[in-house]
């Protein structure tokens, strides 16, 4: 089973990271094929305009077959745009780019394809990937909330400047993005070398996902270490991790995974609770989950309280039937999180026995 919806990626990253420099190696790589690249100003994306020759009054052919167009106002205008002229076979391409400001906020842009019935009929998010500054970076993360936050809600992060900043620092750097994200993949790159082709089909909410995919992209946060190990010191030690900022403190994530399928019951009320209490500060939920009394598997994913529809795992291997969810938030002390999965655990007693009253236990 294929999805024919176009395959969207959001490409996202504070301002000097290298967003353009990598958006120019991954069009001039060929592989993807036609790829149209949605940016804020043309003018001034940085784009090599030796490569460009005009097509229309908002859109613009490079030599290579890409187009590229601006947002004039709202988003959601400019793609149904895309995909109508597309459509009528004015326009051919594979696949959107959506190319950020570098103070912009992932959250609203993913709700625009899920909210706007004709985008999400006709396009589907591939991925979010996050470009980080591995120079400034660290100052980045402790200035400016935006930062953290789009590195929050990556399903990538490509490491840029590597080479201009020592090993052990960037290990250290490393290490911080993963207590913001933890089980993010990151990618180091030096302007864009080696990444093209590694940015598509970051999402598990694919029908055509691979089981192992799916697992990669819901990968649950590893447990602390224990405090005891490697009294000996003869086990390879862990990179050290540059201290986190209170911007950083602001993300908590949390997980959980069940071996018994959940109550169909119980998963509602949890996420209606959820969603209810603290849907403005979920940046992400995505997990696997087994219902009760359904042999399928299913994929679901959302951000704040908006929702993709859920995706069936048709070959899903025999014998897991463990759920695994992730939470995301912002401003929600993990704690918290953990409580509220731990709704997740809670079986209905379907047979409980009747409550006799005292005259009757008498009789």
């Amino acid at each position: 089973m294929t999805d024919t919806r176009m395959p969207v990626t959001l490409l996202t990253g504070f301002l000097g990271a290298g967003k353009t420099t990598l958006l120019n190696a991954v069009l001039a790589d060929s592989a993807a094929g036609r790829i149209a690249v949605v940016v804020n100003e043309f003018g001034e994306t940085g784009l090599d305009h030796d490569l460009i020759e005009s097509v229309g009054e908002e859109i613009v052919l490079m030599q290579s077959g890409c187009l590229c167009c601006t947002v004039r106002g709202d988003l959601a205008r400019t793609m149904e745009g895309l995909l109508s002229r597309r459509e009528a076979g004015a326009l051919s391409f594979d696949r959107v780019v959506i190319e950020t400001t570098g103070l912009a906020d992932p959250g609203p842009i993913l709700q625009t394809l899920l909210v706007d019935p004709l985008l999400a009929s006709r396009a589907r998010m591939d991925g979010v990937v996050t470009v980080v500054d591995a120079v400034n970076g660290p100052a980045t993360l402790d200035a400016q909330f935006e930062a953290v936050s789009q590195v929050a809600m990556a399903d990538l992060v490509v490491l840029s400047k590597t080479d201009l900043m020592q090993a052990k620092k960037v290990a250290a750097f490393e290490a911080r993005l993963q207590t913001i994200n933890p089980g993010i993949r990151i990618l180091r790159a030096v302007r864009g070398d080696g990444v093209p082709g590694r940015v598509w089909g970051l999402s598990g909410l694919r029908k055509d996902a691979a089981s192992a995919d799916v697992l990669a992209w819901t990968r649950a946060p590893e447990p602390a270490s224990d405090p005891l190990a490697n009294l000996s010191g003869m086990a390879e030690r862990r990179p050290a991790t540059m201290a986190p900022s209170p911007h950083d403190t602001r993300i908590a994530t949390a997980s959980i995974i069940l071996n018994e399928p959940i109550p169909n019951a119980a998963f509602d009320l949890w996420l209606d609770t959820l969603i209810a209490l603290r849907g403005p500060d979920i940046l992400r939920v995505k997990g696997i989950v087994f219902l009760e009394d359904i042999d399928t598997p299913f994929v679901f994913h959302g951000v704040q309280h908006i929702f993709d529809p859920p995706v069936p795992l048709r070959d899903w291997p025999g014998g897991d039937r463990r759920s695994r969810i992730v939470i995301i938030a912002r401003d929600i002390p993990r704690p918290e999180l953990l409580r509220s999965l731990d709704m997740l655990r809670a079986r209905p007693r379907r047979h409980a026995a009747p409550i006799q009253t005292g005259e009757a236990s008498n009789a």
